[in-house]
């Protein structure tokens, strides 16, 4: 879940609640989001309590018994939901627990990233008033991720998408800003945001890529990080997982580094980074992979 607060003054956007507070809004979003989990966690109960009464054929007007660790799981999910808390900032939940509530259905098991949106002037400048206060009331409910961004300059710099020259004249102009402010060093280098939006969101999904290369295409295929090398060929195709024989790969950073921009994996395989990997092989983001694989028709039977 992206969270994204207002952290900017505008007479000419008017907010729903007539003033800036990030951290009131913040506590709405929270709230509006818990109530609709304990609203799902009701109709989880209901259910388990129907399946129960099925497997026992007991009559529906009775309360049949839940197991102890459904029980669990739910009270100590309904126990933070009601005092307004995410779900996913508990840590002492039991592996069991965990499979169940796997299926609870919640939208506050879901990792949550908080995107604060300022003025142009302070995201050049990398400060805000509102900034320690809403980091502090992010450690204070469980702890995220924040990033600072300017939705007002993402704009500007999109609106020049088909004028490189004019990017490039736009992100100047906003480096001499900075410049005059006083403000030097990589930490006050001007770009945009969208690419940690996403590098993050991924992170916080747990995703990572790899990469298959040939004479007419590059691609890139997504897949869970801990993935093994047979289960990521199947992404590409399933039959390329039923006939796994074995992996040829490459990290991109040694590619990039090796080749700097040359076609070919010569220069990697001469610096011995080219390898031949098996079935226990775990995939690493960035992975450039030849599949060899081996399928025939149907099994005889």
């Amino acid at each position: 879940i992206f969270h994204l607060v207002r952290a900017f003054e505008s007479d000419e956007i008017v907010h729903v609640d007539d003033s800036v507070d990030p951290i009131r809004d913040l506590e709405t979003i929270q709230y509006e989001l818990c109530l609709k989990d304990k609203e799902a966690l009701g109709k989880v109960i209901e259910k388990e309590k129907d399946r129960v009464r099925k497997e026992k054929g007991i009559a529906r007007t009775a309360d049949p018994p839940l197991g102890e660790t459904f029980k669990s799981a739910y009270d100590k999910c309904m126990e933070l939901i009601e005092s307004n808390t995410p779900v996913q900032t508990y840590a002492d939940f039991s592996m069991g627990e965990v499979d169940l509530i796997r299926d609870f259905g919640l939208i506050t098991t879901k990792p949550q990233i908080y995107v604060v949106n300022m003025s142009k002037r302070n995201f050049l400048r990398k400060g805000n008033k509102w900034l320690p206060k809403i980091q502090a009331w992010v450690d204070e409910h469980g702890g995220g991720q924040i990033i600072p961004m300017s939705c007002e300059f993402e704009q500007d710099l999109m609106d020049l998408q088909d004028d490189k020259e004019g990017q490039k004249a736009f992100i100047q102009e906003c480096d001499d800003e900075v410049k005059k402010m006083g403000l030097t060093g990589p930490g006050f280098a001007v770009k945009s945001v969208v690419p940690r939006l996403i590098r993050s969101g991924r992170q916080s999904l747990c995703l990572q890529s790899f990469y298959t290369a040939g004479p007419k295409e590059v691609r890139a295929w997504t897949i869970m990080k801990g993935t093994h090398a047979p289960q990521a060929a199947g992404v590409i195709h399933t039959d390329f997982e039923r006939g796994f024989i074995k992996a040829e790969v490459a990290n991109f950073d040694d590619f990039k580094a090796l080749h700097k921009g040359e076609k070919g994996m010569a220069k990697v395989k001469e610096a011995g980074k080219y390898r031949q990997e098996g079935k226990t092989y775990v995939m690493q983001d960035g992975d450039i992979v030849v599949f060899m694989h081996n399928t025939t028709g149907s099994k005889k039977k």
